[in-house]
């Protein structure tokens, strides 16, 4: 993705952020073609100057075009049911991030505790599937937290409601993406790529 594109994403996001705390209608939102092809994306909301997480939602397949998971994603960031409602007070002091995602792959191997090694931390974020129980975890968790990928493994498990070592069971499921991140410098400054490696 072009760096205007993730400008472009950004603003998208903090556009419909700021309509949703205010009850508002986001209005015309004015996307480029690219946007129209189906992606996965996550909309996180941080606050501003600690980077405490605020919010965080987002579609991990492509089911929808990039601009409406975009749109989708930010609605629902502001009611991340871990938090209060965002509320219009604190729009000056939020910084929103955008990840597009690449489509998950399953990581396979004959013997699972080989999973560590097939997980690039600073690249991969993983989602983790059994039966109903599913979580996911971007790949900037693993590099805030400071995590290896056995940890990482771990604690995508604990985020899908499962105990630590579920990746090890063979009926789990175990994916990988990586994403490409973009975010606010400051609230409603700047928007740069964030490298993670």
């Amino acid at each position: 993705m072009k760096d205007v594109e993730g400008e472009r994403a950004v603003r998208i996001a903090r556009q419909t952020i700021e309509a949703e705390a205010k009850d508002e209608e986001p209005g015309s939102i004015d996307a480029p073609d690219s946007f129209r092809q189906k992606r996965g994306v996550f909309v996180t909301i941080h606050t501003y100057p600690d980077m405490a997480l605020r919010g965080c939602i987002g579609y991990p397949e492509p089911v929808f075009s990039l601009g409406k998971a975009l749109i989708k994603a930010a609605q629902g960031a502001c009611h991340d049911p871990r938090f209060p409602y965002l509320h219009r007070s604190e729009l000056d002091n939020i910084i929103v991030e955008v990840s597009v995602l690449t489509v998950p792959e399953e990581i396979e191997a004959t013997d699972r505790k080989a999973f560590p090694s097939k997980v690039s931390i600073g690249r991969d974020g993983l989602i983790m599937e059994l039966g109903l129980y599913r979580g996911l975890l971007l790949p900037q968790v693993a590099t805030e937290w400071k995590w290896d990928a056995e940890t990482f493994l771990a604690e995508t498990c604990a985020k899908a409601g499962l105990t630590p070592d579920c990746w090890l069971d063979k009926r789990t499921k175990v994916f990988k993406f990586q994403a490409e991140i973009f975010l606010e410098d400051s609230p409603r400054g700047k928007v740069v790529r964030k490298t993670l490696m």
